[in-house]
């Protein structure tokens, strides 16, 4: 299928609140769907909107397995959807909402790809924020993986709290445990090394990815680096909380 075609039947479609278009469904290769993906990118900052930056899938191999992939996936973020900590949503305005507690980073520097190693992502780093992404299950992910990433990879929103800045370069990030906590009683610990992948080599790979479209991560991007836990449902009334140790706290409601 022709990408500009592609990119204005899901265009169209998310003007009227529609995903995963049917004339899209199995039309579409990976690297289609990136160029889909960054066509309707363009679309959304020529109708006003502010790119914020990028966000990294299926970031742990057993997620990959599971999707039969052998990488990540990446999608973006935009201004209008980025909310500071304690923010609080309707629940009902978000299709099938779910939760996932992450470690946002901010560049500092441009990364341009091919050729960016972890050396160079930890160089351009400037702070490091605790984060938590809401996502909106709204299609088959595991039926239609490239549709998926055409439509940006379930991303709804992200909410962050407080930046360490600058980077801490010392901090091992594997080592970082994050207790998930749903109105004030833990849920789940977990350590990052032993659920995800390591966020540096990851952010590595996020700009030679780009970099295959001709894109860049900018200086003062954000990029929001994959999730610790598997997408936690969430009901009107709930208040969540992810406490990172040694990076800081995060917080939302659905009302």
């Amino acid at each position: 299928m022709q990408i500009d075609k592609a990119v204005d039947i899901l265009w169209e479609a998310l003007q009227q609140g529609r995903h995963y278009p049917e004339a899209l469904q199995g039309q579409l290769t990976l690297t289609e769907a990136y160029r889909v993906q960054l066509g309707v990118l363009a679309r959304a900052v020529a109708a006003g909107e502010k790119h914020a930056g990028w966000k990294i899938g299926l970031s742990a191999e057993v997620l990959r397995q599971r999707f039969q992939t052998t990488a990540p996936v990446f999608g973006y973020l935009l201004r209008s959807r980025h909310f500071a900590s304690a923010a609080s949503f309707p629940w009902a305005s978000i299709p099938h909402p779910a939760l996932e507690c992450e470690l946002c980073l901010t560049l500092g520097e441009t990364l341009r790809g091919p050729g960016v190693t972890r050396t160079h992502a930890l160089a351009a780093v400037a702070a490091l924020t605790p984060a938590l992404e809401i996502v909106s299950l709204r299609g088959d992910m595991a039926a239609d993986l490239p549709l998926s990433v055409a439509d940006n990879v379930s991303q709804w929103a992200f909410v962050t709290g407080q930046d360490i800045t600058p980077y801490p370069g010392d901090l091992v990030l594997g080592q970082v445990t994050v207790e998930i906590l749903r109105h004030g009683q833990t849920v789940s610990r977990l350590l990052g090394a032993e659920v995800i992948d390591d966020q540096l080599q990851s952010l590595a790979w996020l700009a030679n990815q780009l970099a295959t479209y001709g894109v860049a991560l900018e200086a003062g991007q954000q990029v929001i680096t994959g999730s610790f836990n598997a997408p936690a449902p969430v009901h009107p009334g709930e208040h969540w909380e992810a406490r990172f140790a040694g990076v800081g706290t995060v917080t939302t409601a659905f009302v």
